[in-house]
């Protein structure tokens, strides 16, 4: 396992994004570095937790539970089969472009060691919005990309270090739930019954999700879990 890409953005102007300066840095290009990678502190003050990796709307995205954003080159690569397109490796916004990780099926609260010195904590999948399909120029692709559960990880950082493209990825510790990053996803997308069963995940879950998922059981109880 390793980290095959690493990728930061820059603020381009675009149409397709409602931030309020009209700008994104979705299109994360790869670099060599080394790269610094540190909490960025909370949504709507920090931004992305890579030095140099631009996060431009801190409404919906950034901060310690979105410090850094992780999706596997094996499923790019089977999102190039069926759009018939080349997708470099950043171009749905990761950071880190994994080898050899089914990120999508690890678990919240699951922690890898990216080269020798950063820690880094899974949190949740990624929510597509519309930046994302303008960025892509694919019709429907908030449905289809949502349908296709495996939206690829945000993590948080526990403790900082500088990575750069090759290094390994160990993964040195596995929670004892069962609450994979795709289960999370499907709960807060289109099966809300399986909120009750994200709460497993405990304290790793998303202040997001463990919100949604209280509200879900005080409305309807834990007995819809399925």
């Amino acid at each position: 396992m390793k980290l095959l890409s690493l990728n930061l953005g820059r603020p381009v102007a675009v149409e397709y994004t409602d931030q309020a300066e009209g700008v994104t840095g979705i299109d994360k290009r790869p670099v060599e570095g080394p790269v610094r990678v540190a909490a960025p502190g909370e949504r709507g003050v920090g931004g992305s937790g890579l030095a140099g990796d631009a996060v431009c709307d801190l409404r919906h995205h950034g901060g310690d539970h979105q410090a850094v954003y992780a999706f596997a080159r094996e499923d790019l690569d089977g999102w190039e089969r069926a759009l018939g397109r080349t997708l470099p490796s950043g171009c749905f916004g990761e950071n880190l472009t994994t080898e050899g990780v089914d990120v999508s099926g690890a678990l919240i609260g699951e922690r890898w060691r990216v080269g020798p010195d950063l820690l880094l904590e899974v949190a949740s999948g990624r929510i597509p919005c519309r930046t994302f399909q303008g960025h892509l120029g694919e019709q429907g692709w908030v449905k289809r990309f949502t349908q296709e559960g495996a939206p690829g990880a945000y993590l948080r950082v526990i403790e900082p270090g500088e990575i750069r493209a090759g290094d390994a990825i160990e993964v040195v510790h596995r929670p004892e739930h069962e609450v994979t990053v795709a289960l999370q996803f499907r709960a807060v997308t289109v099966e809300r019954a399986l909120l009750p069963r994200v709460l497993a995940a405990g304290d790793a879950l998303s202040p997001d999700t463990a919100r949604a998922a209280r509200e879900y059981v005080a409305k309807y109880g834990s007995g819809n879990a399925s």
